[in-house]
């Protein structure tokens, strides 16, 4: 069966856009609860406005531990009162993902790859439109392997690709396939750039991410259980990648980039590059290095928030 095309903006009711903003699901509404089962959250057991009614900016990552951390992060950005160590993860009733508050920022973890960053990305719009949110401005911030980068240089992704360097995602529904348009939104991409420039403490750039749908074979490394390639055929595809504009890849932002432009949700991509593909598959850099790489696009949302808070000195 052909792909079905859906036009990812403005395909449902102009009334239906005005009366809910980001979701785009008309059974929700007579729905007597919604429960938000992977975030142990609810519309009966939670008063959700009341608890994210304020959140303009989602940060989401792939480890629990390191959101946590940007939590932390951020608490001491904004000069909230109160110990970092006291941030509680408010989906501490599951063990899918975590999720912590601090001021107007929402930090959670997604795990790996595109069926769990989907789930969570399903249940955090739906959480987004239970508390009545608006103008909302989502990140993704990872790591990522290099084309033609040095380690520890931040990419902002211009477009999310697939492994055929289309930027597309995707999404079979009842046995049909939907295809939904990966662009991400251009203002909040330059925005990053420039402030880029102003922090001026590591290397960034603008370009295409590539998405796969696994980190062995479907980037091409040659040091998995399987391998049918040569190492020449690995180097023609990264060759082909880089041609493309390709910059790095990692296997989230299809679906991350895909799912908020059919909510109508400004996003933006943040990964940091721990190696460069055209000289290796594994990640030999030392643990402190490491640690380091992937604070740079923690710091580079951080001064984006303060800037659009009005805080940054």
């Amino acid at each position: 069966m052909a792909p079905i095309l859906l036009d990812c903006m403005g395909t449902e009711p102009s009334e239906y856009i005005e009366q809910a903003q980001y979701v785009k699901n008309p059974h929700l509404d007579s729905m007597e609860e919604d429960i938000l089962y992977h975030f142990s959250l609810g519309t009966k057991t939670h008063d959700l406005p009341a608890m994210f009614g304020d959140i303009k900016f989602v940060c989401v990552g792939g480890s629990a531990n390191r959101m946590r951390a940007f939590a932390q992060f951020m608490h001491e950005q904004l000069e909230l009162p109160g110990d970092v160590d006291d941030i509680r993860d408010i989906c501490e009733g599951t063990d899918r993902y975590s999720m912590y508050k601090v001021g107007h920022v929402l930090s959670i973890s997604h795990g790996m790859g595109v069926p769990s960053i989907s789930i969570m990305l399903h249940e955090l719009i739906k959480l987004l439109y239970h508390a009545r949110c608006r103008d909302v401005i989502l990140f993704r911030i990872g790591t990522s392997g290099g084309i033609g980068l040095a380690p520890g240089t931040v990419v902002i992704t211009d477009k999310a690709v697939d492994s055929f360097f289309r930027a597309q995602f995707e999404q079979v529904v009842l046995g049909k396939v939907i295809i939904r348009s990966t662009e991400l939104d251009e203002g909040v991409a330059k925005e990053l750039l420039h402030c880029s420039t102003e922090l001026s403490d590591f290397p960034t750039v603008i370009g295409n991410t590539m998405c796969t749908h696994d980190f062995y074979e479907g980037q091409g490394r040659l040091d998995g259980a399987l391998c049918s390639f040569s190492t020449e055929e690995k180097l023609e595809y990264l060759r082909n990648a880089h041609e493309a504009g390709v910059r790095n890849i990692e296997m989230e932002s299809t679906v991350f980039a895909a799912m908020c432009r059919v909510c109508n949700l400004k996003a933006a991509v943040i990964c940091v590059t721990l190696l460069n593909r055209f000289e290796g598959d594994q990640i030999s850099t030392p643990h402190d290095v490491l640690v380091e790489y992937q604070q740079r696009p923690q710091v580079l949302v951080a001064h984006f928030i303060k800037k659009q808070l009005g805080l940054h000195t």
